[in-house]
């Protein structure tokens, strides 16, 4: 497939934006999750990295929906969704994706997922392909150790009173400060500045910290990532998957990407150019292309049961 090229000159703004899509509420399991959903037709579910929320979306969702039934959940723990003091790993993320789209009587979709989202929708595709249509992966974990050495602080102990220190005014002003000399600077991080701000003010409360740092601890510990993808990656073999990556992403290494697309047979792989760990928001008008031409050029999968277990008979015994 030819690389759909950046946007060059205008608003980084998608056309015809006004209000976002407002949230629903369901009740799974006694907690109450929180979604945004709108447009008719196949089903794409957005989902979303950690400590974020649909919020990050909010741009996107109106124009997948002209053609698309699209999903946006805040996942538990994050957003407007409850914070309970319970599982938080990637498997339990994963389950509570097909009982949330249980409860809404969707049976299929395809899946989008940014940071640790890519890691969830990557479990819900290995769990669950019979549900699963195709897989877009964005700036996605699970692929090596590799890390922010901000997430790795993150997961040590303390880290809850260090979020709530970041809150402090007189602490926000002084990382406001360091956040423009960054971008001055054009270092990486700079470039990802602004959203990693946006999720840490959407931690207010310590319900919303605690959850935070339990969901991290899933996945992160103070040597890297200890989630991976990389032994299963050989299931999505005829699963139509797009990989996206921002160039200068720190906060999941972009020389991850080359080995996500090596693992994951026939899969597309985009690298944004310039763009940090959130490729979607700094140039949504690519991404817009790149998401809807991915999904009108392939077909949904349809493996059977059958070809599932023989891959796994065939090709399981090799380790990564």
């Amino acid at each position: 497939m030819a690389s759909i090229p950046p946007q060059r000159g205008g608003s980084t703004r998608l056309r015809g934006i006004q209000e976002p899509v407002p949230r629903q509420y369901r009740f799974v399991h006694g907690h109450r999750w929180a979604f945004r959903m709108a447009g008719s037709g196949p089903a794409v579910l957005l989902i979303h990295g950690i400590g974020d929320s649909s919020d990050t979306w909010a741009e996107l969702i109106p124009e997948l929906a002209r053609h698309h039934t699209v999903i946006a959940p805040d996942l538990l723990g994050h957003g407007s969704s409850d914070k309970p003091r319970g599982d938080y790993s990637v498997p339990a993320y994963a389950n509570g994706m097909r009982d949330l789209l249980g409860v809404l009587d969707i049976d299929r979709v395809t899946l989008v997922g940014h940071s640790l989202g890519g890691g969830v929708a990557m479990q819900f595709a290995y769990q669950f392909p019979g549900r699963t249509e195709r897989l877009a992966l964005v700036s996605t974990g699970g692929v090596g150790r590799g890390v922010t050495p901000a997430l790795r602080l993150a997961s040590l102990p303390g880290a809850h009173l260090g979020l709530a220190l970041l809150r402090l005014p007189t602490v926000r002003a002084q990382t406001a400060v360091v956040v423009r000399l960054l971008r001055l600077l054009d270092t990486g991080l700079g470039v990802d500045a602004p959203d990693l701000l946006r999720v840490v003010d959407a931690l207010p409360d310590s319900a919303s910290r605690d959850a935070f740092i339990r969901t991290l601890r899933a996945v992160v510990d103070w040597r890297g990532q200890v989630v991976s993808m990389l032994d299963r990656c050989y299931l999505t073999a005829g699963m139509p998957t797009l990989l996206v990556w921002g160039s200068r992403d720190q906060v999941v290494p972009a020389g991850h990407a080359a080995v996500a697309h090596a693992a994951m047979p026939g899969s597309r792989l985009e690298i944004f150019e310039g763009s940090g760990h959130f490729p979607f928001r700094a140039d949504p008008h690519r991404f817009l292309a790149v998401l809807e031409n991915f999904i009108a050029t392939t077909q949904p999968v349809s493996g059977t049961v059958e070809e599932w277990r023989e891959r796994l008979r065939s090709e399981g015994r090799q380790a990564y």
